[in-house]
């Protein structure tokens, strides 16, 4: 019988403290090609060693999970090892699913307006700039919601910087237009009462005067309630680590990615530097621009992930113990 590292006996003492307080969701960010595939792998790799449930997504549309993993991966779950599942999102498939509910929803709603052609509008949604986050956004929201339960963590390897931070910021932004949006028609609402008032035989569109009776606007308030129910994921429920190398152009991207995720009031956790030279002297530079965030380093594997147990040799138990306890 094989002997059990003691590393590993350890981490399953300290699982039994620190599930309770574990994020559910976790993200690896970054510029594209700084290694946020195989430190994410790795750290569920490492997770579900230790007897946790983990499932692992790519939401990159240059899929390469599947690879590190030598699995196939498809837009369901498969089996990768013990405890570990995975799945790469098929974004087409995500755009066409929001786009038929778009279609749907909107063609209620306006169910009554036989004067306007909707189709032609609707089918010009797919080019609509927001159109492949929304489709993140609802893939983000459904995995979690019908896996949640199931696993102990859900992992999301992301897509270089501009798409992850595009969708990341989407219900806060939303959350904007949509109040308005509620504002306006409630305004719609209170001039529709006037008239009837002024004439009540008038034929007023859809027929609703009241808030609480009109289905748009009925609408426009479960949207906000769900672009808020992702942002408090987002904010409170997820574990933000952003992966970087020893270059310049890395480093100005997560000076980027700090910035942009503090207006969204979405903290970093940690941040993974990767492939870390022993002389470099970077490391510094970082400690002292980023000087809460826990810095996680990691040492280049000259021989890459020949094998699924390669992924052992990348040293993520601190990034995974401080994971755990956050």
């Amino acid at each position: 019988m094989p002997r059990i590292p003691w590393e590993l006996w350890l981490e399953c003492l300290i699982l039994i403290d620190k599930r309770a307080n574990m994020k559910k969701l976790a993200f690896f960010l970054g510029k594209g090609g700084v290694g946020k595939t195989t430190l994410s792998s790795a750290t569920a790799y490492r997770l579900s060693a230790s007897g946790q449930k983990v499932l692992i997504c790519s939401l990159d549309p240059a899929h390469n999970l599947g690879d590190v993993f030598h699995t196939k991966l498809t837009n369901e779950r498969r089996p990768i090892r013990e405890n570990l599942d995975g799945m790469e999102i098929d974004l087409a498939d995500w755009v066409q699913k929001y786009l038929e509910e778009s279609r749907k929803e909107i063609q209620n709603a306006y169910r009554y307006n036989v004067v306007i052609d909707l189709n032609k509008y609707l089918d010009i949604m797919k080019y609509s700039p927001g159109t492949e986050e929304y489709a993140v956004l609802w893939a983000i929201e459904y995995i979690y919601k019908t896996y949640h339960e199931t696993y102990d963590i859900i992992i999301f390897d992301t897509p270089p910087t501009a798409l992850t931070l595009r969708f990341l910021a989407m219900p806060a932004i939303s959350s904007l237009w949509v109040k308005e949006l509620s504002n306006l028609r409630k305004t719609i609402l209170e001039k529709r009462r006037v008239l009837l008032k002024l004439n009540p035989e008038a034929n007023v569109l859809g027929g609703q005067v009241k808030k609480e009776e009109d289905p748009i606007y009925q609408k426009l308030g479960a949207i906000h309630r769900r672009l808020e129910y992702l942002q408090e994921l987002f904010s409170k429920e997820s574990y933000i680590a952003v992966v970087l190398n020893p270059d310049e152009l890395s480093f100005s991207e997560s000076l980027r990615i700090r910035d942009e995720l503090g207006k969204l009031e979405i903290p970093i956790a940690s941040l993974c530097y990767n492939k870390f030279l022993i002389d470099d002297r970077r490391g510094e530079r970082l400690r002292s621009t980023f000087k809460s965030i826990p810095i996680f380093t990691f040492n280049r594997l000259e021989e890459g992930i020949l094998v699924l147990d390669d992924l052992a040799k990348l040293e993520v138990s601190p990034l995974v113990h401080h994971l755990r306890s956050n």
